[in-house]
């Protein structure tokens, strides 16, 4: 029988010889870590060449083509990559932005790792806090980045950092809230004093990844200055997705764009990946309408659990009285719109300066390097955002920054989701969202 290696050769001059040699070339540089993956599989039966075939085609088309959109389906993809959403969006996204190079991210290491997270991701068998999430907040955020500007904002370290904290925000979630872990003292709990308990579990429990495995840390060959400003933003980013945070972070950037000073960026960071996190009701209504199934799912299993300890039914965990419509409803008027609107308004404030500074400049797609590696007074750089040595490319020109499209493209499916719902209350269909079309 021949091995792995030489089947995968075959399929690559068999299978890809209609291509142009460029679009080869890009395929190729992109999925080289996850062809190693795949490699593994093969040789230990876990999957065949024709599978094998099938995941190339596709994850090569759509993640070409279809990574940088709001309608992007993370489903899909995961479908088609055999439960490996995270590992094929988190790869193809540190290489688009060229991180991998940038900071000298061993390959088998980053392949080691986001398998190792995908596993973590599966602990517990969640509806909704799963590995597809993570994929999910982790391609959300990268469209965030790249179709408002704020790409433009942020140092080459910064926006590993967004990647690296939206892959690993959820990191062995259990599948039950915090205030579930405080009232029945777990563990986590008691580790971390009953403050964002599981937040505060997905960054330590990432970070272990890293520190117990040489094998799977891509953040070996960081300098001390870059690990821990990398570091300091993760640990922010994460923990302020705790939903007990919500309006008070929502109060803080309003506080912030009444002022003629800069936004802090930390801040800034993390309220965009906590849109992220909560963005699925501003999505299509097919994708919307799967995620809220799923983590409707995870709050009853969590109501199952309660009811079996004899504790009070948290809110939306009672499978017979929670009103499905009238929550959803609800968490679109006062939590979804609100983000998002500051969020456009934040974005405006920070990234319309930068619009009128390039343009006079001709500095129409930049990208800010690293500033804890550039030996200048103003630790400034700017590098074409339009491409890389290692084949990948990105469209990112901050000329092509439309504020006014980004706001009606999560406004207006916003708006058709809340009146679906509303349709669905109006017809007397709350507490069963399976019968929901």
């Amino acid at each position: 029988m021949e091995s792995p290696t030489k089947e995968i050769e075959d399929f690559e001059n068999n299978s890809l010889k209609y291509l142009q040699a460029d679009q080869i070339e890009k395929i190729w540089l992109r999925l080289r870590g996850l062809l190693r993956c795949l490699v593994k599989q093969l040789e230990r039966g876990e999957a065949s060449v024709v599978d094998l075939k099938k995941n190339l085609e596709y994850a090569a088309s759509v993640l070409e083509s279809h990574v940088d959109t709001w309608s992007f389906d993370v489903f899909t993809l995961n479908d088609a990559s055999g439960d490996h959403a995270l590992k094929f969006i988190f790869y193809e996204l540190l290489t688009r932005y060229d991180i991998i190079n940038r900071f000298k991210i061993p390959v088998s290491a980053l392949v080691s790792f986001v398998e190792a997270l995908e596993v973590g991701y599966g602990k517990h068998r969640n509806p909704y806090h799963n590995l597809i999430h993570a994929a999910d907040v982790t391609q959300t955020v990268h469209y965030l980045l790249l179709k408002t500007g704020m790409v433009h904002w942020l140092t080459e370290l910064e926006i590993f950092a967004m990647l690296f904290a939206a892959a690993v925000h959820d990191y062995e979630h259990t599948g039950t809230t915090n205030n579930f872990h405080i009232q029945t003292r777990s563990d986590t709990a008691i580790l971390y004093n009953d403050r964002a308990v599981q937040e505060n579990h997905h960054v330590s429990a990432a970070y272990r990844l890293l520190q117990e495995d040489d094998e799977m840390n891509i953040l070996y060959n960081l300098s001390k200055d870059d690990w821990r400003e990398l570091r300091a933003l993760v640990v922010e980013m994460v923990l302020a997705t705790d939903m007990s945070c919500h309006f008070q972070q929502i109060k803080a950037m309003k506080n912030f764009l009444q002022q003629p000073e800069a936004i802090d960026k930390p801040k800034a960071l993390s309220l965009l990946l906590h849109t992220a996190d909560i963005s699925h009701p501003a999505k299509n209504w097919n994708m919307h309408h799967r995620w809220t199934t799923s983590l409707l799912e995870e709050f009853f299993r969590q109501g199952d659990k309660e009811a079996e300890l004899g504790l009070p039914f948290s809110p939306l965990c009672d499978r017979k009285s929670t009103m499905v419509a009238q929550s959803q409803i609800g968490f679109i008027d006062f939590i979804v719109e609100p983000t998002f609107t500051v969020l456009t308004d934040m974005i405006e404030k920070i990234v319309t300066p930068l619009i009128e500074e390039a343009s006079p400049s001709g500095l129409a797609g930049f990208r800010r390097s690293s500033l804890n590696n550039i030996p200048s007074d103003s630790k400034r750089s700017t590098v074409r955002g339009t491409g890389s040595e290692s084949g990948t490319s990105l469209n990112c020109s901050i000329s092509a920054v439309d504020f006014k499209t980004f706001k009606s493209t999560w406004n207006e499916e916003v708006h058709k989701n809340r009146e679906k719902w509303k349709a669905q209350a109006a017809k007397g269909i709350n507490a069963n969202i399976y019968t929901c079309t």
